[in-house]
């Protein structure tokens, strides 16, 4: 049995690039993982011809259902669900017990503002409140409610679920829809899929994919598998999804991975490097020193909860006189080897785990660009250390991209070299 989704974003904010579409993966992700064949993700403006033409194109291509994500304000350019209620053929009117339960919440919202127009309100309101007939409605979670649309009666074509554009709106919503007699008909006696994930960090993506030929040579079996490889920020992330009864063979696959890959392969059951660090930390502390990443090292580790165990701190030496006065870099070491240099970085991470008390530190000093490079040292050089309490030692990165792409890397490779140190092992790079 097999059940065919589309999900179409809506905005035109989204369409223009002044908003990033986090919902369409995020929706694709969860019904992929529930056995539901996910046929495309489209992005249309906020238009009522835009967003049916697109429902037909999800019609033509089998969808039985369709998720739809943004334009359920309380504005003139909101039009989702007029959009949705043409395309199926039913019509609009006003849920007297919706449009009180938004206007309560409107209300609620509005005593923070000392003046505000109640007529805009009331009108902002019953917008929102409008429902095609025969729809389910999902209580809302701001303000905009989400609905469960089914085709008219002897119309045929994909159930439309409408969702809010906040993301925490939606998913909350997501999950009130799924639960509905109508997406849960269609998606009994589904089986999910299990899901492996295995993480590399040090090759490139056209390496693994010569290795995962090569495996398929040697196991035929697995080429029904069909992996997936997605590279994130430096990493590559591998994804199987496979039927319960395939177990042992996606563990054959993974051990072969593993052969080939021993020190590349860092998490073979799916775990990131961010858990991985976390874990290693246990028991110790750690500080970071940094120059061109601007802190966001740090951000990422104190991102997960519970960091506050285990992060002293953070030194952000951006300019060589903060390097100097911060962290102890000699003034002698900038001058001859450049702050972009071993020598630096592994002062910045003794210096960093000194002056912070820190049993672990790790210290990231590079060339991020657009600006600043040279023959000797080009733009994305950058050299990460690690120092804990003994002994620094440092790497040198040759990082591709734009300014922002060689910042995110950076940030990965010093979160490797961190754990790598961490567990008594040299820096992966």
């Amino acid at each position: 049995m097999t059940v065919r989704a589309g999900i179409l974003v809506i905005g035109d904010e989204v369409l223009e690039g002044a908003t990033a579409d986090r919902n369409g993966p995020w929706l694709a992700r969860r019904l992929l993982d529930r056995g539901v064949k996910v046929v495309g993700i489209a992005v249309c403006p906020d238009s009522v011809a835009a967003i049916t033409s697109e429902l037909a194109t999800f019609a033509r291509r089998g969808c039985e259902l369709v998720f739809t994500s943004g334009g359920l304000g309380p504005t003139d350019d909101d039009r989702t669900v007029e959009a949705v209620a043409r395309y199926a053929n039913r019509p609009l009117a006003v849920d007297p017990a919706l449009e009180e339960r938004i206007g309560a919440i409107l209300r609620a919202a509005a005593q923070r503002w000392h003046r505000f127009d109640e007529a805009a309100l009331r009108r902002s309101n019953r917008k929102q409140a409008l429902v095609p007939s025969g729809a389910t409605v999902l209580d809302p979670v701001g303000t905009a409610p989400g609905l469960v649309v089914p085709p008219a009666d002897g119309t045929g074509g994909p159930t439309v679920v409408v969702l809010p554009g906040p993301p925490r709106e939606l998913k909350t919503l997501y999950e009130r829809a799924i639960a509905t007699p109508v997406v849960a008909r269609l998606l009994e006696g589904l089986e999910p899929p299990q899901r492996r994930v295995v993480r590399f960090f040090g090759i490139p993506e056209s390496e693994l994919a010569r290795a995962v030929r090569e495996i398929e040579e040697e196991i035929p079996e697995a080429r029904a598998l069909g992996p997936g490889t997605y590279v994130r920020k430096g990493e590559i992330e591998l994804v199987v999804r496979y039927a319960a009864e395939r177990a042992e063979l996606v563990e054959q696959f993974v051990t072969a991975l593993a052969r080939r890959f021993p020190r590349e392969l860092f998490a073979a059951d799916g775990r990131t490097i961010d858990e991985l660090v976390a874990d290693a930390l246990a028991g110790r502390s750690v500080a970071t020193a940094e120059s061109c990443t601007g802190g966001l090292v740090a951000a990422r580790l104190t991102a997960r909860p519970g960091a506050s165990a285990y992060v002293r701190g953070a030194v952000v030496a951006y300019d060589n006189a903060v390097k100097e006065a911060a962290l102890g870099v000699e003034h002698d070491l900038l001058a001859r080897h450049g702050a972009v240099s071993r020598q630096v970085a592994c002062a910045m991470a003794r210096g960093a785990a000194e002056r912070l008390g820190a049993d672990l530190a790790v210290a990231v000093t590079g060339i991020a660009g657009p600006g600043g490079g040279s023959a000797e040292k080009p733009v994305g050089t950058v050299w990460v250390a690690t120092y804990d309490g003994r002994s620094a030692q440092a790497g040198r990165l040759w990082l591709p991209g734009d300014r922002e792409e060689v910042r995110a890397r950076a940030v990965t490779a010093a979160l490797h070299a961190l754990w790598r140190a961490a567990r008594g092992e040299e820096l992966p790079f």
